[in-house]
């Protein structure tokens, strides 16, 4: 699913590895939910975690 997650990381002006030590969320999955890998499986509970540390809701980031 294409999402604005690195438009939005870069917005705030974060690399992937603040945002994954900010969420507790690895950087593997930034990076693969970064490339639109279609075989990546999230949590909602990770979506949210991402969400709260770039300021913005998980629709913001996959539906924005």
């Amino acid at each position: 699913m294409k999402n604005k997650l690195k438009e939005i990381r870069k917005s705030k002006g974060m690399t992937q590895e603040e945002l994954a030590e900010k969420s507790g969320v690895s950087r593997g999955t930034i990076v693969a939910l970064e490339n639109n890998e279609g075989k990546v499986v999230t949590k909602t509970s990770t979506l949210l975690k991402l969400a709260a540390v770039l300021g913005c809701a998980v629709s913001d980031i996959f539906f924005g």
